[in-house]
Order: structure tokens, then sequence, then C-alpha cells
């Protein structure tokens, strides 16, 4: 009762103190920088990764974009690229006009040089950087360069997919929250019996929101996955929590006249409640810490910090904006459109042999289409973006007329003999789906004497340490082919220079793939027994755990399991986010209802009135924060033209309602049949029995 009294006594101070933090909170959502490169989460252990920083440390080259331009004279492409050349942060423009400059005959250049870089009107030059895929001088130097080049150039490669993901990324993500903040508005005023403490309900969660957005600037950078979502889902999953404490307030206020005591008890209790709720949510968020691919832990420690600051911003926050607005609030209180329940849950349970065949039925499709789903999702960046962005257009456009797909790069040692780099080299071109591979053996071919190849050449594609080959490829990133064609590489690679490195997106991807099948199965076991711990320790059962997160599961093997039989695919990151999203959000439901039917039997109710009595107090409980969190994350989902986060809305939105619905009608069943199996496995029995 003590900490409830204080919040009420300093109720203007802790408003004032929530205000002035918004100041420094604002500005540090300024200053966070915002990664939009899926490649820096892969471990740094990774000899791709490791390979990135001698590209850089070495050859003073980061990243690589491969420029198309059509219907040009050979002179307007040279005047093109002498321009892109005074870029800030180029490093490097290799075409073929960069070969005949050498003084050297052009017809004592190889003829597969000049057809790499020429076909039909179109031409293509390489374009290395001195800094970074991701960095923000390279996608300065990006737009600069489109600003430089006409409307028949196409710039492909990875920065400048990162570039068109961020532009577009900063014109939708203020919508994001407007739209989740708009359609939980209404799902709230709907919902609850009042119009006016919806808008509370967002304030005081607003507050907690810019608090945890502006607290990222101490973690350096966050992707632009949680920048996008966390907001959203802090909204969604923290929703709750202020519906607790509304309830339990009007409860109080109908036994005690004094505004200030009723919500000082209200406080304490909410506080318990939420607590154990809370739990689950944030041990769902911090699993995705133990992801090896560090983007699970960008969104974990800031999800699982915001469900932190949503519980202490309900318990101090809203209270005060409570009781400072009670006469608007109580004069605008309405009935709730959720009726009574009590006939609806005697009908369920009259049935409930029928929700356990039910759920056996449906568990053998559903994890079928789960472990199909998983294993059908796409890496490829490129295919979350609208297929009329810039970049999209330009990787058409080199595969269509160059038939390059995608491009490696090979770090060879220096010393390495050039009879065997040359027999390198020969193998490697005659790998399945390899183009040709451009060095400087490649470029200059046999005629030229290598006294007569300029220094300038030399520092482009050779270092002290390293010789620097480009690989194209005429199959896709992230494709089974290109997997394949990978592996051949390195294999090749690894006969010749032990210590040679093979870089580039694709086989970046490859790693990617296999760190993320891997933590797939990781993240899955450390929530599944995080979870499973705190309800046994909430719940004093061991019985208990089982049952409630089978239930949960079979709602994230159908949502999950849905795109297989839907025919859609699904970014990598998402199954792996949303499996233990969606436990550690939805598990509360089955928790509240659980601990109600606990406590009818522990009263000395039979079963059938225990899990009765369960069912249809909890209903309108969990019907408003499934709904919530459907309402949050719908309109998102349709909205983005970016599929990683609209497929993460659409599943977000989906597992809530499949979990209301498992919970609503499947775990009463349950209850029914394993009641003895409860009351012997859990805490207190004795009493339970009698």
């Amino acid at each position: 009762m003590k900490f409830g009294k204080t919040v009420v006594k300093l109720r203007f101070p802790i408003l004032v103190l929530s205000l002035l933090l918004l100041i420094p909170s604002v500005l540090g959502m300024a200053k966070t920088r915002i990664n939009y490169d899926m490649l820096d989460y892969l471990p740094s252990d990774m000899e791709t990764v490791q390979g990135q920083n001698v590209l850089l440390e070495d050859f003073n080259k980061g990243a690589f974009s491969l420029i198309i331009a059509e219907g040009m004279k050979e002179k307007d492409v040279a005047a093109l690229a002498e321009k892109i050349r005074g870029v800030d942060h180029v490093a490097t423009v290799l075409w073929y006009d960069s070969l005949t400059n050498m003084k050297v005959p052009m017809e004592m250049l190889p003829q597969k040089v000049y057809d790499a870089f020429n076909k039909g009107d179109a031409t293509m030059m390489a374009v290395f950087f001195d800094s970074s895929t991701s960095a923000d001088v390279t996608m300065d130097a990006i737009r600069e360069i489109r600003k430089i080049c006409d409307k028949n150039c196409y710039i492909s490669g990875m920065s400048a997919l990162v570039t068109d993901l961020k532009d577009l990324c900063e014109k939708e993500e203020p919508l994001y929250v407007a739209i989740a903040v708009l359609c939980a508005t209404l799902a709230m005023m709907l919902l609850l019996d009042g119009f006016l403490i919806p808008f509370i309900f967002l304030a005081g969660i607003g507050i907690s929101i810019l608090i945890n957005l502006g607290s990222n600037y101490f973690l350096g950078e966050i992707s632009y996955i949680t920048k996008a979502l966390s907001a959203v889902l802090q909204l969604a999953v923290t929703m709750d929590y202020s519906i607790f404490l509304w309830n339990s307030y009007n409860e109080q206020r109908e036994s005690v006249d004094n505004k200030y005591e009723a919500m000082a008890t209200a406080i304490n209790k909410t506080l318990t409640s939420v607590l154990g709720s809370s739990i689950t949510t944030v041990a769902g968020f911090i699993a995705l810490v133990f992801m090896s691919f560090t983007l699970g832990r960008d969104l974990g420690i800031v999800m699982a910090k915001g469900v932190i600051l949503g519980v202490i911003g309900c318990v101090t926050v809203l209270p005060a904006l409570i009781l400072l607005l009670d006469k608007p609030l109580q004069k605008t209180r309405h009935k709730s459109i959720i009726p009574d329940m009590s006939g609806f849950a005697k009908g369920v349970l009259k049935i409930f042999p029928v929700f356990c065949i039910l759920f056996v039925v449906i568990c053998v499709p559903a994890l079928y289409g789960y472990k199909k789903t998983t294993n059908e999702v796409y890496y490829d960046m490129s295919v979350c973006l609208p297929k009329d962005i810039d970049t999209v257009i330009a990787n058409s456009k080199l595969s269509d007329e160059f038939d390059i797909a995608s491009t490696h790069m090979l770090l060879v040692d220096a010393d390495t003999d050039e009879k065997d780099i040359r027999s390198m080299l020969d193998e490697i071109e005659n790998v399945d789906g390899v183009k040709y591979v451009l060095g400087l053996e490649t470029l200059i071919g046999n005629k030229i004497p290598e006294e007569m190849v300029p220094e300038h050449l030399k520092e482009v594609l050779e270092s002290d340490r390293y010789k620097l080959y480009l690989v194209n490829s005429e199959y896709h990133v992230a494709s089974d082919l290109v997997d394949t064609q990978v592996t051949n590489i390195n294999n090749i690679l690894k006969k010749y220079d032990k210590g040679g490195m093979l870089i580039g997106e694709a086989p970046c991807m490859k790693d990617m793939i296999d760190t993320t099948d891997h933590d797939f199965a990781v993240v899955n076991a450390v929530s599944i027994a995080a979870i499973f711990i705190i309800i046994a320790i909430v719940e004093k059962s061991i019985s208990l755990p089982f049952i409630l997160i089978s239930v949960i599961e079979l709602a994230i093997f159908i949502n999950l399991g849905l795109p297989h039989y839907l025919g859609t695919s699904l970014p990598f990151i998402a199954p792996i986010c949303i499996s233990t999203i969606q436990l550690g959000a939805t598990v509360d439901y089955a928790i509240l209802m659980t601990t109600r039917y606990k406590a009818e039997r522990y009263a000395g109710k039979d079963k059938h009135d225990a899990v009765h009595t369960a069912l249809f107090t909890s209903i309108p409980s969990i019907i408003v924060s499934g709904m919530g969190l459907f309402a949050a994350t719908f309109g998102v989902s349709i909205y983005s033209n970016i599929d990683i986060i609209s497929s993460m809305c659409t599943l977000m939105a989906r597992g809530a309602i499949i979990s209301m619905l498992c919970v609503i009608f499947v775990l009463p069943a349950f209850l029914m049949l394993f009641d003895k199996l409860i009351i012997k496995t859990t805490v207190m029995k004795s009493r339970l029995e009698a």
C-alpha cells in the first residue's frame, strides 16, 4: 500500500518529471543512428566479415556498386565516369575505358574484357567506395551519383539498396505510429467503458515509448526494423497494463469514496498482477538476445527495455493522469459492448471434448506448415522492397542485359605463385553460373607485359598482402544455386590459398542463412525454457507450464504455418522473432484464465464451475488485449511497402487473434481434461482437493 500512496502523493512531480524527461528523449532519438544493413549483424569472427575489413584496410575499398549506362556514347560514358570519380568517398571507377587509357592498343586487350563492360548500347562500370556498405557517407555518395547520372543510368549493389531502404523507411515510419495509434484508439473506444480513457492510455504509453526510443542513444545505433517496430510493439503489448489499472481503479471506486485511496489500492494491485504478466513478455524479448545474428539482440534489448518502462509508466504516470482528469473520465464512461459471457462459456464447456480433439487434428497440418514456412523464407533484401524502386530496377537491368545477378570478391595472398593463380582462375571460371573473373591477369591478358601496366591500376587490384578479383555470377543472391556456387569457389580458393577469402553479398548471405538456421532453434528453446520456468514459479505447478505453452505453441504453429498454405514467403527474420514475441506477449492470456481457475478451485468449487467462472470472467480481458495487439499492428501491415515490416506486423496481428481463440476454446478444454493432474502437480494441492 505504501508504494501506491507514495505515487498518489507525488502525482504532480511525477507528471512534471515525465514531461521534462521528454526533452532528452527527443534529443536522444534524433542522435541515435539507424542501421539499414542486415549484413552488419553477422558475427564479427566470420571470414566474410573479416574479409570486408581487409578490403577496407588494404585496398581502401568498402562498398561496391555496378552502374549501367544505356544509350550513351563512349566519350559521354568517359565523362560520366570522371564525374563519378569526383564524388566524395568514391575510391575507384573501373570500366573498359580505364584500360584503354593505358596507351595499350585496344586489340591487345582480351575480347571477354570488352564484353564484360559492354553489351549492345549498354555500358557497365564498377564503382568502389572508401567507406563501408551502410555508412552514412556511402549513402550520401550514392545519392550524389544518382544526381549526376541521367534517367538512363542504373545503380545496383547493396549500398544502393540500403540507401533506397533508408529513404523509404524515413518516409513511412512516422505513419506507422500514427496508424497504430489511430487503430488502437478506435479499438479501445469500442471495447472499453469510456470514450476518453483511450487517449489517456495513449498519453501515458506515449511518454514511455519516447523515453525508450531516446534511451537507445546509449546503444550507439539500432536497426531500422527495431526503429520501425519498437513503438508499435510497445504500444500493443503494454496497453494491457493500462487496462488492468483502469479496471482496478473503477472497482475500488465502487467501494471507496476517496479517489486517492482507491487509486493507491489499485496501483498496488496492478503492480502485483502486471509484474507477473510482464515477466513472460520480457523473457520472450530477452530470448532474442541469444541470437548470434545480433539483430535479435538489438530488437530484444530495445523491446525488453520498452516493456519495463511501460510497467513503470503504468503505475506512475498513468495514475497521475487519471487522477488529474478523473471528472471528465467518469462523465464519458459508457457500457462496454462486450456482453456477459456466462452463457457462451457454458456452451464452450458442454462440448469441451470437441476442442481437445480439434487440438490434436489441427496440430498435424499446423506443424507441417510451420516447418515448411521456416524452410521457405527468403534472405535477399531486395525482395522486401517495391518492384518500382531504383535498386530493384537496376538489379533487373544488370541481370537482363549483362546476365549478372551477383558479384563476389576474392582476396588472394599476393605471394601466391602466378601459375597457381591462373590455374585457380581457370577453375573458378568453369564453376556453374560464373560469367567471368576480373583481375589484373584477366584484364590485361597474356599479351601485355607487366611493366606496361600502370601503377594506378595495380593499386586498384593489388595491395602488399592481397590481390583482388571480381567474380560475376548469373545466380541471384541467397538462392540455392548461388550457395552451391559459393561453396565450390571457396573450395577452389582454399586449395590454392588456405588464407584466401571469398567475400561479397552472396557469401555473406550464405553465412547469414547458416547463422539464422541455428538461431531459430536456439531462440525457440531459450524462450520456451524461460517462460516454462516463469509459469512454473508463478503458478506453483509442474503441469500448467506444459498445458499453457502447448496452447500458445499451437497458435504459433497455425500462424506461421499459414504462409506455406497461402503460398507466401516470409523474410528470414520474421519466423525467428514472431515465434518468441507471440509466445511472450500472448501467454499472458492463458496465465490470466489459469490463475482465476486455480483461485476458484482453491475456494472449493468443482472443476466445471471453476473453469466456467475462469472462462467467462477472463474473456472480456482476453478480447480487449488481443484486439489491442491486433489493432496496433494490422494497419501497419497493410500500409507498409517494406515487406519485412509488413510481414512481421501481419504475423503479430494474426497471431494475436489466433492466440486469443486458442485460449478461449482450447485452454478451458485442457483445464477440464487435466484437472486431476493439475491438482496433483500444483502446490497447495490438499486445499485444491478440498
